[in-house]
């Protein structure tokens, strides 16, 4: 694919390459990353009976947070393994910077909690 910024690699732009790569990074996060699939699995679970009982917004809720919180976890993961490659030993700086990441990742994770949290309780006020 080329590179606009530093004009680099073929030419052509071409979205169904795009959308395999992506599909490509969601698969190793799923595969290797068992934060990501757990993630996924509670999401699906939650966002069943919220469909069947509940309005689409609540539905549009849960799917936007776990979208945000798998992003962050992603970048994360990413981050991580970039300081890892380029670090081997152990580098404060480095260690602050996964700091920063995982703390970006928790926020995420704290706000994707309540979302099913809030929702889970709306599917039990229903029975």
């Amino acid at each position: 694919m080329k590179n606009k910024f530093l004009d680099t690699g073929e030419h052509g732009y071409h979205p169904l390459r795009k959308f395999k790569i992506i599909l490509s990074g969601l698969r190793f996060a799923v595969l290797y990353d068992f934060s990501v699939l757990y993630k996924i699995i509670i999401s699906a679970l939650i966002l069943i009976p919220v469909l069947i009982f509940n309005a689409w917004i609540d539905a549009s809720l849960i799917i936007l947070s776990t979208g945000v919180m798998l992003a962050a976890e992603m970048f994360n993961t990413a981050i991580e393994a970039i300081c890892d490659f380029m670090e081997t030993h152990y580098n404060e700086k480095i260690r602050m910077i996964k700091d920063v990441a995982a703390a970006a990742t928790g926020i995420t994770i704290f706000v994707w909690i309540i979302v099913l949290l809030l929702e889970v309780i709306k599917v039990l006020k229903i029975f």
